[in-house]
């Protein structure tokens, strides 16, 4: 968690995100990116003390200069706050569609995790929050951390891991330890039963033993939740416990542990008060 990327619109949610993120770069020695959209017809990039290219009449032009100059205002007052102090910021500006200025930014800079809101809307500007976030979730190359409310403790004592068990997931079971680590905390794998998918608890628990000493996870219980959807499960599960954080791996695969899919995941972003830490699996066909 060295290259923490932290997109915003500079919204109350895009603003606790920060405030995560920054805790977990204390914690993890890591540095901070900011990174905030104009979202134009058409793209480009800026530095926060740079120039920006792009087409368009006269009037585009005059508009999208307006928008950029208040962005680094505005970026430049956010970058510089307390809560960032004796870290490591950067700042950059992005012209063109939220989704792709993020992803770019991801692939360039080799980010180690996104940490960004969930909601939040502006008639002043463009967002790079709400409906982008499950884009980011889908897709990312690396972890995302999404954030609804502020925390109830910035301490990620008890992290629910809601796991299909597949093999695939060793990626992703490598950080939900690295961050274990980070915070001392106490892993909670779970299964969700559904009617559609129920399995008996004596042949789920044997083999998500067996998966998690596979994996070499420590401090860790075993758990089978009963609900009518996985997603409620989860984070009713989470509720149960009052878990910290939520931890999930996306892919699309079927079979015997039921695969946690893509569109679970984002459901599970968009209806959690909790945070959510997803990774998308790469599977081979």
């Amino acid at each position: 968690m060295k290259k923490i990327l932290v997109p915003t619109d500079f919204s109350k949610p895009a603003t606790i995100a920060a405030e995560v993120a920054a805790d977990i770069a204390r914690r993890s020695g890591g540095e901070i990116t900011l990174l905030h959209v104009i979202e134009e017809a058409t793209e480009g990039s800026i530095n926060i003390e740079g120039e920006a290219s792009y087409g368009g009449d006269w009037e585009d032009k005059i508009f999208t200069a307006k928008l950029i100059e208040k962005a680094k205002k505005q970026m430049e007052k956010f970058a510089t706050d307390a809560r960032f102090n004796g870290l490591k910021v950067r700042q950059k500006l992005r012209i063109g569609t939220p989704f792709h200025g993020m992803n770019s930014i991801i692939v360039e800079n080799k980010v180690d995790l996104v940490v960004m809101g969930t909601s939040g809307r502006s008639a002043l500007e463009q967002m790079i929050i709400g409906s982008n976030t499950e884009k980011v979730v889908r897709h990312s190359n690396c972890p995302v951390l999404t954030v609804h409310n502020k925390p109830a403790s910035k301490e990620f004592k008890n992290i629910v891991y809601a796991t299909s068990m597949d093999k695939d997931e060793e990626i992703f079971s490598r950080i939900v330890r690295r961050t274990q680590q980070v915070y001392d905390s106490t892993i909670h794998l779970v299964r969700i039963n559904t009617p559609s998918n129920f399995q008996r608890d004596v042949v789920v628990k044997k083999y998500m033993e067996s998966f998690a000493k596979k994996l070499q996870l420590k401090n860790y219980t075993i758990n089978v939740f009963n609900d009518i959807s996985e997603e409620e499960g989860i984070v009713y599960f989470a509720d149960s416990i009052n878990a910290d954080l939520i931890a999930m791996a996306t892919h699309g695969r079927t079979g015997f542990a039921h695969v946690l899919a893509g569109s679970i995941a984002e459901d599970v972003v968009s209806h959690s008060k909790r945070p959510v830490l997803t990774f998308v699996t790469k599977h081979k066909k």
